[in-house]
């Protein structure tokens, strides 16, 4: 049984079949599950193995390489403070500080209530507007110890819901042009390459055996 649902699934199934290996799929299925769930869960983890023709392992290895992907529960909210070079000349560790203090955790904890997770992030590549926040992987701008409680609140009330969606979704709006292949069509491409491998090993088989 799938724990990916019905439309994530499909959406999942058509991914596979632009790439030539299935392997090169994990990532994008990765986000797909993520936007799901909002986390990597192990049923989801091997599901991906599954479509990618690799093992779990791999699946949560690669995924525990990158900061945007999650193998263990997050808020609703990630908010990432950045504390690189020129954020921390605004005032970054302050913030970062004051975030933990307001939130009750430390970064990288999540508050009791499963509403934000707490970063301390690398930069996050708004070096004119310090210091740079990011809730979802949306920018917010720059931000204050007070503009940062304000922030909270907004999240809190729903007032950012259009600009900032929960954790794991990465756009809205389903792509429809561009990378768009019908199946059979795609399926005939790799039959034909698959047939094509087969004879140049065949040749090659043939070749070696004259030779000797």
């Amino acid at each position: 049984m799938s724990h990916l649902k019905t439309e994530i699934r499909k959406r999942a199934e058509e991914l596979v079949t632009l790439y030539p290996e299935r392997r090169s799929a994990l990532i994008p299925l990765c986000h797909l599950a993520q936007e799901q769930d909002g986390w990597l869960r192990p049923e989801a983890i091997s599901e991906i193995g599954e479509l990618c023709g690799v093992t779990a392992a791999e699946v949560k290895g690669t995924a525990t390489f990158y900061d945007m992907l999650h193998t263990e529960p997050v808020g609703r909210y990630v908010v990432a403070v950045c504390t690189n070079i020129a954020c921390l000349l605004g005032g970054a560790l302050e913030l970062l500080v004051h975030a933990e203090s307001t939130l009750g955790v430390r970064a990288g904890g999540t508050t009791p209530d499963g509403v934000f997770t707490l970063h301390e992030a690398e930069c996050l590549a708004d070096c004119d507007k310090t210091v740079c926040v990011q809730v979802n992987h949306r920018y917010v701008g720059a931000q204050s110890p007070e503009t940062f409680d304000a922030l909270l609140d907004d999240l809190r009330a729903g007032r950012l819901d259009e600009a900032v969606p929960p954790h794991g979704t990465l756009v809205r709006v389903r792509r429809s042009v561009g990378l768009q292949v019908d199946r059979a069509v795609v399926a005939a491409e790799r039959a034909k390459e698959a047939e094509a491998k087969t004879a140049r090993a065949a040749a090659t088989s043939g070749a070696g055996e004259n030779k000797g």
